[in-house]
């Protein structure tokens, strides 16, 4: 599945500007609603576009500190019940199977330090996780993007 140039330009003015209407889309993009909407339809359904709602920015609404946690977990658990409890917890915002020395990575967020240990120990609390690594992260150099992957990929040819 690729993205074309039309693909790429909706993607980002929607990006942008996420009120924006299929009507005003089309007028700025110079097609026809009918292909905005069509367009924005197929994308969706494909799964390229997850969603329209608001961008929260943790830190803004008292949540200054990031951190990415590395889990091992018991093997005979699995990872689904470990899933399951790390859902159940506010402050994990993201969580992935990986590779290498540990099982899930997470991306947490805290009021404090103080408030770090606190939403470690209830991330550990599960019988299924043995350990945690805990990084901090000091300041945002490149926020999560994808603008930029979707632009490349319109511009290849296949």
């Amino acid at each position: 599945m690729t993205v074309d140039a039309l693909d790429a330009r909706l993607i980002d003015l929607f990006a942008e500007e996420p009120r924006i209407g299929v009507l005003e889309a089309s007028r700025r993009l110079r097609v026809a609603r009918g292909t905005v909407q069509a367009r924005l339809d197929k994308l969706v359904e494909r799964g390229v576009i997850k969603g329209f709602g608001p961008e929260v920015v943790p830190a803004a609404i008292g949540f200054g500190v990031t951190a990415f946690v590395t889990l091992e977990i018991s093997q005979r658990y699995g990872h689904d019940p470990v899933a399951a409890h790390l859902a159940a917890v506010p402050e994990v915002l993201e969580a992935h199977t990986i590779t290498g020395t540990g099982d899930l990575l997470c991306r947490i967020v805290a009021r404090s330090n103080a408030d770090l240990q606190r939403v470690l120990d209830v991330v550990v609390g599960h019988e299924g996780i043995r350990r945690a690594a805990t990084i901090i992260a000091l300041a945002e150099q490149i926020p999560y993007r994808t603008l930029p992957l979707v632009r490349a990929a319109a511009a290849e040819k296949p």
